[in-house]
């Protein structure tokens, strides 16, 4: 049964770092197009990063360039979101997802919480 397993998420003051990871089993995350999206309360899921099969290809939203960074470690078959200079605006619940043509799989989330 194919999971993937975020962690890292929590409450950081304005300014801060997390590194948020999406740990998968059943599926093996080079082969798969891996991108992270959050939601926000009252807001739709938005594409906050991404990465290609081929781990070089890189896309950002535009509110995040220059702050978070993705990037994947094959041998721990893991991706993650290193987030800098984080802002209020920021918070919101981020979900990790696969895709593989029109094969999808989602993540439970987990929370980011910006605020002094």
């Amino acid at each position: 049964q194919v999971q993937l397993v975020e962690s890292g998420g929590g409450l950081v003051q304005p300014g801060g770092s997390l590194r948020l990871s999406c740990a998968a089993s059943a599926l093996i995350v080079s082969r798969y197009v891996m991108r992270w999206y959050r939601q926000a309360p009252g807001k739709e899921r938005e594409l906050v990063a991404g990465i290609l099969r081929n781990g070089d290809s890189t896309n950002y939203a535009d509110s995040v360039k220059g702050r978070f960074t993705i990037s994947r470690d094959n041998a721990k078959n893991t991706v993650y979101l290193q987030m800098n200079s984080l802002k209020p605006e920021d918070t919101a619940v981020y979900y990790c997802k696969a895709a593989w043509g029109t094969t999808l799989y989602w993540g439970q989330g987990t929370q980011v919480t910006v605020s002094s």
